[in-house]
C-alpha cells in the first residue's frame, strides 16, 4: 500500500506537467488535514472559555491563569520551524501521525489534571506537538494538490478554517463547557485526532524525503530560544506591561536570537531555513500578511468576546453563536478569493482588498456602546471583518507554500504557521495593553463624588471606560490592517503565480530569487 517518490523526485499524485492524473482520493485527504488542522487552531481558543471553571476546579488564582493559554502558545510557536523541517527529514506522513498521536495523548492529560501543574505541562506538550502538527498538514496540502484549480479549492478550505477556527474554538468551548465540563474541551481532541489518524493511515502514502541532509542543530537552538524569548515577552506585557524587565528583557533577547539566527542560515552548510524560501517576495509578502492579519485578527476574537459576555449580557454558548455569521463569511471569501479570484488577478488584489475590509471592520466597531444591540452595532462589521479575513488568509497561506521545492514544503509551511502564531502573540500583548491603559485613563479623567460607589467607581462607569477600551483598541487594529495593505501591495507582485515563481531547488542561490522575476515586479 505505501508508495514512494516517483524516479524524477515528483510526489506521488503531483502532476504539474500534465503527464500524470492527480490522486483520485486528494478530496478526502484535505478532509483528514482540514480537521487535523482545526484542532490545532480552535486549540488556542477552546481553553480561553473553560477557564473560569477550570480555575473553580484546580484551585488556582487569577495570576496563575494566564500559564493555561500561555504554555500552548510558547511551545508551539517556538518550534514551528523545527517542527517544518522535521516534516522535510522525516517524511510528511511519519510526523502527521506523530503530531496527531502526541497531541491527543497531551490532551488526555490535560483532561484528567488533578493540579494546575499537570493541566499547565500538558498544555505546552499540546503546543509542542502541534509544532509538529501543523507543517505537516499544510505541506501535505501543498504536495498533494498541485493543479491550480484544485489548489485553490483546497487552499480555499484551509485557509477558511486558519481564519474562522479561533471563532470555531469559542463556540465549541462554550458549548462543551455549558452542558458537559470544561474537561471536555481537552477530551474533544481525541475525537478529531482519531478520526484524522484513522484517515491518515487508510488515505497518506509514504512520502520518504528524496535526501536526509544533517539537522541544522544551532540554527534549531538559536530559533527555538529566540522565537521562545519573543512570545513569552508579548505574552508577560499582556499581564505585567512593557516596562518591567521581564517583558522587554525577553523580547530584547528573542531579537537579538533571531538577528544571529539569520546571519548563521547564510552561513550555516544545511540550513533549517533556506533563504530561498523566505526571499521571495510573494512569499515574503504572504508571511508577513498572515503575521499582520493574526495580529489584527485579535482585536475580533479578544475584545468581541469581553463586550459580548460583559457589557451585553450573553453566555458563552450564545457569544460563540454570535460568531457564526463570521465564520460562514470567511469560508465564502477564503473560496471565492483563491477559486476565482487567485487565477485571475493572482494574490496581491484579494489581500489588499481583505486588509483594507477588515480596516473598516475595525474603524465600525468603534461605534459599539453600554447600549448598543449584536444586530445593529455588532453584526454589521462582523461580516464585513469575515469577508476581509476570508479575501487575506486563504491568498496568503496559498502563496507562501507556492513555488517551493518538495525538500523545502515542510519549513515554507512552518513559515507561514510562524507568522500566524507570533502575529497572534503580537497582537495580544499590544491590543490588551492598549485597551487596559485606555481604560484606565477613562476611569481617573471622570472620577468624582457622584461616579464613587463605595470608594469605587460604580458600574455604569466601570461599563464606559471598559468600551472606552475596547473602541481604542478597535482603531489600533484598524490601523495594523491599514498598514498590512500598504505592505501586500508593495511586495505582493502583479499578476497570477505562475510555475516560473518556483520551485527553488536546493543550492539555487537566495541572491537568485529576486533576478527571476525582476521583470514582473
Amino acid at each position: 500500500m505505501a508508495a514512494t517518490s516517483a524516479p524524477d523526485g515528483k510526489l506521488p499524485g503531483a502532476a504539474p506537467d500534465g503527464m500524470a492524473g492527480p490522486d483520485p482520493r486528494r478530496w478526502l485527504i484535505l478532509g483528514v488535514i482540514a480537521l487535523a488542522q482545526l484542532m490545532v487552531v480552535l486549540d488556542a481558543t477552546i481553553v480561553t472559555i473553560a477557564l473560569p471553571s477550570a480555575q473553580r476546579s484546580l484551585h488556582f488564582s487569577n495570576v496563575d491563569r494566564q500559564w493555561v493559554v500561555t504554555a500552548y502558545a510558547l511551545a508551539f510557536g517556538s518550534l514551528l520551524l523545527l517542527g517544518g523541517k522535521l516534516a522535510d527529514l522525516l517524511g510528511r506522513r511519519v510526523t502527521f501521525l506523530g503530531g496527531l498521536i502526541g497531541f491527543a495523548a497531551a490532551s488526555a492529560v490535560g483532561g484528567a489534571a488533578t493540579s494546575f501543574g499537570m493541566l499547565v505541562a500538558a498544555r505546552a506538550c499540546q503546543g509542542a506537538f502541534g509544532a509538529l502538527l501543523a507543517p505537516s498538514a499544510l505541506s501535505l496540502l501543498t504536495t498533494t494538490f498541485s493543479d491550480a484549480r484544485d489548489r485553490g479549492k483546497a487552499f480555499g478550505v484551509f485557509g477558511a478554517i486558519a481564519g474562522a477556527g479561533g471563532a470555531v474554538g469559542l463556540l465549541l468551548g462554550g458549548l462543551l463547557t455549558e452542558y458537559l465540563s470544561w474537561r471536555w474541551c481537552l477530551y474533544v481532541n481525541l475525537l478529531f485526532a482519531a478520526v484524522a489518524a484513522a484517515g491518515a493511515v487508510l488515505l497518506l502514502r509514504r512520502q520518504p524525503p528524496a535526501q536526509r541532509p544533517g539537522l541544522d542543530l544551532p540554527g534549531a537552538l538559536l530559533v527555538s530560544a529566540g522565537m521562545f524569548c519573543i512570545v513569552y515577552g508579548f505574552s508577560n506585557a499582556a499581564t505585567h506591561g512593557w516596562h518591567t524587565p521581564s517583558t522587554w528583557g525577553f523580547l530584547a533577547a528573542g531579537a537579538v536570537l533571531l538577528a544571529v539566527f539569520a546571519w548563521w542560515q547564510t552561513r550555516a552548510p544545511e540550513p533549517l531555513l533556506p533563504l530561498r524560501v523566505v526571499l521571495d517576495r510573494n512569499r515574503g509578502g504572504a508571511y508577513l500578511s498572515v503575521l499582520i492579519a493574526g495580529s489584527g485578527m485579535f482585536g475580533i476574537f479578544l475584545f468581541l468576546t469581553y463586550y459580548m459576555q460583559g457589557t451585553l449580557g450573553f453566555s458563552p454558548v450564545a457569544t460563540g453563536v454570535a460568531f457564526l455569521p463570521m465564520i460562514a463569511l470567511v469560508v465564502v471569501f477564503a473560496n471565492v478569493s483563491n477559486v476565482v479570484l487567485m487565477p485571475r488577478v493572482g494574490p496581491r488584489p484579494p489581500v489588499v482588498l481583505g486588509m483594507l475590509l477588515a480596516a473598516c471592520a475595525m474603524a465600525w466597531l468603534t461605534r459599539i456602546g453600554v447600549h448598543s444591540g449584536y444586530a445593529s452595532a455588532v453584526l454589521p462589521p462582523l461580516l464585513v471583518a469575515g469577508a476581509g479575513l476570508g479575501l487575506v488568509v486563504a491568498p496568503s497561506i496559498n502563496t507562501g507554500t507556492f513555488g517551493v521545492a518538495p525538500s523545502d514544503a515542510g519549513v515554507a509551511s512552518a513559515s507561514v504557521n510562524t507568522g500566524q502564531q507570533l502575529g497572534g502573540s503580537i497582537g495580544t500583548a499590544l491590543l490588551n495593553t492598549v485597551a487596559a491603559s485606555a481604560t484606565a485613563q477613562y476611569l481617573a479623567s471622570h472620577l468624582s463624588p457622584g461616579t464613587l460607589s463605595g470608594g469605587r467607581p460604580g458600574p455604569e462607569l466601570v461599563g464606559l471606560g471598559l468600551v472606552h477600551g475596547y473602541d481604542t483598541a478597535f482603531w489600533w487594529s484598524a490601523a495594523i490592517f491599514a498598514g498590512g495593505a500598504v505592505i501586500a501591495g508593495l511586495l505582493l507582485r502583479r499578476g497570477p503565480l505562475t510555475h516560473d515563481d518556483g520551485p527553488q531547488e536546493p543550492g539555487t542561490g537566495p541572491a537568485s530569487v529576486p533576478e527571476a522575476h525582476a521583470a514582473r515586479s
